[in-house]
């Protein structure tokens, strides 16, 4: 793998480590829901995509970037300054392999929603309307704070 990235820039070891949780982690799921006698729908409701999709969004920008979610990232992460509308930069702490792939994954809301979105369609295979009562949570919310941000624009005094 060093003719991949012969400065060791990307953390593959950590990476390879994080995909084999989730593959493990998707397997058991999966196991879970055949011995339980569940099956995966046909299909997904448009509603359930869409408000899961909002959802997933809002849930892994306030666990990735919240102010208020940064107790469960400062093992993994250092707190490089704040963003604005109560979100943090932070970068991944080099301190040991498995931290550091932590804490990558914690302050990337785009790799953390593939996990989220992940156990949002097994809670809509296994336990729908608690899946769907979360999703609705995550889109009030998301929709909250676009609204926030819109009348702090248009503000005049």
């Amino acid at each position: 793998m060093t003719d991949y990235d012969p400065d060791g820039r990307v953390n593959l070891h950590g990476f390879t480590g994080s995909l084999a949780v989730y593959v493990a982690a998707s397997g058991a799921l999966v196991a879970l829901g055949r011995n339980a006698g569940d099956q995966l729908p046909d299909r997904f409701e448009p509603f359930d995509l869409l408000a899961g999709g909002i959802a997933t969004h809002k849930f892994t920008r306030l666990l990735t970037k919240g102010a208020v979610t940064s107790p469960v990232r400062a093992p993994f992460t250092n707190f490089e300054g704040a963003a604005g509308s109560s979100e943090h930069v932070e970068s991944p702490r080099d301190d040991s392999t498995v931290r550091h792939t932590i804490g990558e994954l914690l302050t990337c809301p785009f790799c953390l929603g593939v996990w989220v979105g992940t156990a949002y369609v097994a809670g809509l295979a296994f336990t729908p309307r608690l899946a769907r009562a979360w999703a609705a949570l995550g889109t009030i919310t998301a929709v909250s704070d676009f609204l926030q941000h819109g009348y702090a624009r248009v503000r005049t005094d």
